[in-house]
């Protein structure tokens, strides 16, 4: 089998440690967005600290729980998402106002000039933030995921 999506099996695999009562939780593969999601999440406070494990293939990260997550998941397909319509979807998303955050891809546009001088735009990802942040920032992006 494939894997789909290496960030849905990560947050199933963490959500499902939480609820059975671990402490820790290894997940494997790796992957950069995986990484920039979970280090979002720890700076909000759901997870403790995680590290990551080389074993010169697609890597593990062995996460410590605390006891503070109660769900969170991805949202397939990543949906555009303008600053206008971030309070929607965390009116959809959140079960309230103040709990938990959306977390989403911010990209920037840039022009690429090629050999015939013409600009082609190009975005670029620019990092991985949550919804308060963008909001912060007045930017808009893709829609990753939920957590609270």
């Amino acid at each position: 089998m494939v894997r789909v999506s290496v960030l849905n099996d990560c947050l199933n695999n963490i959500v499902n440690a939480e609820r059975r009562g671990k402490r820790q939780v290894l997940i494997r593969p790796s992957s950069k967005v995986v990484v920039k999601f979970l280090s979002v999440m720890q700076r909000h406070g759901y997870i403790g600290e995680f590290e990551l494990i080389d074993d010169h293939r697609s890597g593990k990260i062995v996460v410590q729980l605390n006891g503070r997550l109660n769900k969170c998941g991805v949202i397939s397909p990543r949906f555009n998402l303008q600053v206008t319509q971030i309070e929607s979807w965390v009116n959809l998303l959140l079960p309230a106002r103040g709990f938990g955050i959306i977390i989403l891809v911010w990209f920037i546009r840039a022009y690429h000039v090629i050999m015939t001088n013409h600009l082609l735009p190009q975005t670029t990802s620019s990092g991985i933030l949550d919804h308060e942040e963008a909001r912060r920032k007045n930017v808009g992006g893709k829609l990753l995921g939920y957590v609270y």
